[in-house]
């Protein structure tokens, strides 16, 4: 598989993320659902607490993609939907480096909603993996 960056313009890179990835030869594609901060018995954890729901979310994403056999590097597109988005971006520091640790910068969109599934959750976190 072949992955090509697409970034007319360098703004981006100071958030880990790109504005396209053309990807060639790839064999298999996974498509995940939201993840958001619940644990393994479905109950939310961290009501009120974004980091926290941001880092089990993205816990919830690996535990997902690992399951299957896939890693982080192998994310191409990601959907970050939150019920405040000045907090998430203030409050995302320690996700964009475990992107960036494991060698991923996916294209990304971030999107500002009324609620999700749950009162509780401020965060869902929704990947794309290509390999």
């Amino acid at each position: 598989m072949r992955k090509r960056i697409i970034n007319p313009w360098d703004w981006q890179d100071r958030y880990g993320f790109v504005q396209a990835a053309e990807v060639t030869g790839h064999r298999e594609m996974l498509v995940c659902s939201g993840q958001t901060s619940n644990d393994s018995a479905g109950n939310v954890r961290h009501a009120g607490d974004m980091a926290a729901q941001i880092a089990l979310a993205f816990d919830n994403v690996e535990t997902v993609l690992q399951a299957g056999g896939w890693q982080l590097s192998d994310i191409v597109q990601a959907k970050y939907y939150t019920t405040d988005v000045d907090r998430f971006l203030a409050e995302s520091g320690a996700l964009m480096a475990r992107l960036g640790a494991a060698g991923c910068r996916p294209a990304s969109t971030l999107l500002g909603v009324s609620r999700l599934a749950f009162p509780e959750l401020l965060v869902e976190i929704e990947v794309l993996a290509m390999r």
